[in-house]
């Protein structure tokens, strides 16, 4: 008989990281750029996708601007929070993909995904990863439901990030599982995504620096060349 004790579901958030993921700064400092850059990072963009997925949809503030920019005929947003859940219908309402089809927003845990094998284009995953518990099991689903060509936009926050005592302090994530950039990749390379050297970037952003980026801001002292990354993006392509 095993005696392991079941992972939970996931780690509820807290009250100032709900507040936070609805704001300005997020939007524009953190989810903007993060599209933007894996924008610069996608070899063969394409201006539309028939089915674009994004998973952790969070709020969704991240549904009009997949729907904007990667033109789907179908546009799905998971979450696993029914809170989060009920927000993104609301933020979905009115909008309508290239198709005219309603975006569709499902509870649904990011390690079994209610879709077939080979259903989906296009899958977007920003700042989400961080938070699942279970995350060999999630990458291999993002694996099975993308198509092959099919593309993951993976945008993430290490474990040097997650662990600094800010985020200690004002979040809550599974701490155990938290990786470091060069181990993210190692994962995604693992399940069988192939991920060129030129398709990922670290960037070093102001918000993701213990210090808020005030020494660089401030003191204008440039940051270590040394330092362990706080941030990952990547563009990934299901073989």
């Amino acid at each position: 008989m095993s005696l392991a004790k079941p992972l939970p579901d996931y780690i509820p958030e807290t009250a100032f990281g709900d507040w936070f993921l609805q704001t300005r700064t997020w939007d524009v400092h953190v989810l903007e750029v993060a599209l933007r850059d894996l924008a610069r990072l996608d070899p063969a963009p394409r201006t539309n996708y028939p089915a674009v997925v994004d998973v952790g949809c969070g709020w969704g503030g991240s549904l009009r601007k997949l729907n904007e920019r990667f033109r789907p005929e179908r546009l799905v947003g998971f979450d696993i929070s029914p809170k989060m859940v009920e927000a993104s219908v609301r933020e979905a309402a009115g909008l309508r993909t290239a198709s005219g089809a309603a975006v569709q927003v499902i509870r649904a845990n990011c390690a079994a995904l209610p879709l077939p094998d080979a259903s989906v284009d296009l899958l977007f995953c920003h700042q989400t990863f961080h938070h699942l518990v279970d995350q060999p099991a999630a990458i291999a689903e993002f694996f099975r439901v993308l198509k092959p060509g099919g593309t993951l936009l993976l945008a993430e926050s290490t474990r040097r990030y997650i662990h600094s005592w800010i985020i200690r302090l004002l979040f809550r994530h599974p701490m155990d599982v938290q990786k470091t950039a060069p181990e993210y990749l190692a994962l995604v390379r693992a399940a069988g995504f192939v991920v060129p050297d030129a398709q990922v970037s670290y960037p070093f952003l102001w918000w993701s620096r213990g210090d808020l980026g005030l020494m660089e801001r401030v003191l204008r002292i440039p940051p270590p060349k040394g330092r362990e990354e706080t941030l990952i993006n990547l563009v990934a392509t299901r073989p």
